[in-house]
């Protein structure tokens, strides 16, 4: 493993643990200071275990490192995501809507710019590229956005609850399930047609 490769793991592990406390504070208001602290610096030891495990198992399936930095990195974007979503449903109490999808919106292009940026100079570690790059990234983004944003809203705003969850509860179930929808074609989409040059 790099140089490049420990920095980025700790400070990706790192953001982690920080962008998910407003997540639990907003899903979790019920449990205290220390143990929402400890479940943030679970979620950052976890994540320097799994790099540390797929690395080693990439020694015999190379694409398994690629694959690591690319899920910590949507973690890092999912996490950042999150943050800014519940820190809007925190400031406005608003769970559901037009106002929700707004929101959405807002957080997951924040999610995207930073997706860029460490995917670029971590995950394919791409050079160049340019402008003409970007603009690809940002098609197949907005079609993650699109499929991230639209099947959140179809959950949050035309499907009932599951198991009891209250309106904060299942908004963020439903972003969640977004995500993992978004997941997929977003990986596709990078490594094919994106980073492809390079990767």
């Amino acid at each position: 493993m790099s140089q490049k490769d420990i920095r980025f793991s700790i400070l990706a592990a790192f953001l982690i643990g920080v962008l998910s406390l407003p997540t639990i504070n907003n899903n979790l208001p019920g449990y205290s200071f220390n143990t929402r602290i400890l479940i943030a610096l679970t979620l950052i030891v976890l994540t320097l275990i799994g790099l540390t495990a797929l690395r080693f198992l990439s020694r015999w399936v190379s694409i398994f490192w690629q694959m690591a930095k690319f899920i910590v990195v949507g973690g890092l974007n999912t996490f950042l995501d999150f943050a800014i979503l519940n820190l809007l449903i925190a400031a406005t109490g608003i769970t559901a809507g037009g106002e929700f999808s707004l929101f959405k919106a807002l957080s997951i292009s924040v999610a995207i710019i930073n997706s860029y940026l460490w995917n670029k100079h971590w995950t394919f570690e791409t050079k160049g590229g340019g402008k003409g790059e970007f603009i690809e990234f940002l098609i197949v983004s907005l079609v993650g956005l699109g499929i991230n944003v639209g099947s959140a809203s179809i959950l949050v705003n035309y499907v009932t609850p599951f198991f009891g969850l209250g309106p904060v509860n299942w908004a963020n179930l439903s972003a969640l399930i977004a995500t993992f929808l978004g997941l997929v074609w977003s990986f596709l989409g990078y490594k094919l047609f994106v980073f492809k040059k390079t990767s």
